[in-house]
């Protein structure tokens, strides 16, 4: 695993905790994207946001 796969790793981890910290019920629903993309990335090595932004013409 390398350094990155592990920081999005970890970061998806403490929003997860502090989603349910604060209560399922409580939490907007936009709070999931970020942790569910870091998740992504972690588990596969691509990132959402690197692709999106590439693709918004930044390098």
């Amino acid at each position: 695993m390398t350094a990155q796969r592990m920081l999005f790793l970890t970061m998806a981890i403490l929003i997860s905790i502090g989603i349910y910290l604060s209560g399922y019920q409580s939490v907007h629903w936009l709070l999931y994207i970020p942790a569910a993309a870091l998740l992504f990335a972690a588990i596969t090595g691509i990132c959402p946001g690197m692709a999106l932004f590439k693709k918004l013409g930044f390098k």
